[in-house]
C-alpha cells in the first residue's frame, strides 16, 4: 500500500556515512520530534537527480529551515558509499542528509518502489517528496513516471 497523508511512516533504517564509516540511522532517529522533508531519487549521479533535484533542495535549504523544517534528507536505492560520494560531489555538507536505502527496503515499505530493470537499474525508489511531522506524513508528493514537478524543492516549499 502506498503511503498517504496522515499515515505514520513505517519503521526502518538507512545507512549513512559517519565520521568512522558507515552506520545505521533509524527512522525513529530521523523523524521523532522533528519536521523532515524526505525526498527520493531513482539514483545518485543520474541526470535529473544531479542537475535539478538535489541542487534544488541545496539552494532552498535556508528557506526550508525558515519554514520550520529541521532536516532535509535525500534517499536513493544506492549503497552508502555511492550516497556519500554523491553528497561530497554536490557539496551537501549539513544541508541535506544523504540516506542509502541499499536494498530498497524502505522504498518498498512506503509502497514507492520502482521497477527500473528495463533501464538496467534494478528495483529503485520512485521520485517523490514527503513532508513528515514527528513521524506522520503531512504531504505525499509522488511524481508521475518521467516527470519532475511535484517533488521539486520549489513545489515542496510552496506546500509548507
Amino acid at each position: 500500500m502506498v503511503i498517504k497523508p496522515g499515515d505514520r511512516l513505517p519503521a526502518g533504517k538507512f545507512r549513512i556515512m559517519g565520521e568512522k564509516g558507515p552506520q545505521d540511522l533509524s527512522t525513529a532517529e530521523l523523524f521523532n520530534g522533528k519536521r523532515v522533508v524526505l525526498f527520493s531519487v531513482p539514483g545518485a549521479f543520474t541526470p535529473t537527480c544531479s542537475a535539478k533535484h538535489l541542487p534544488g533542495f541545496l539552494d532552498q535549504a535556508a528557506q526550508f529551515k525558515a519554514k520550520g523544517i529541521d532536516t532535509i534528507a535525500c534517499m536513493a536505492v544506492n549503497d552508502v558509499y555511492v550516497m556519500s560520494a554523491w553528497g561530497k560531489s554536490a557539496n551537501t555538507g549539513a544541508a541535506v542528509q544523504m540516506l542509502a536505502d541499499g536494498n530498497g527496503e524502505y522504498a518498498r515499505a512506503l509502497g514507492l518502489e520502482l521497477d527500473a530493470r528495463g533501464f538496467g537499474m534494478g528495483v529503485r525508489g520512485q521520485r517523490f517528496a514527503l513532508v513528515v511531522d514527528n513521524g506522520v506524513a503531512t504531504q505525499v508528493l509522488i511524481e508521475a513516471p518521467g516527470e519532475f514537478k511535484v517533488s521539486a524543492a520549489e513545489h515542496v516549499l510552496s506546500q509548507l
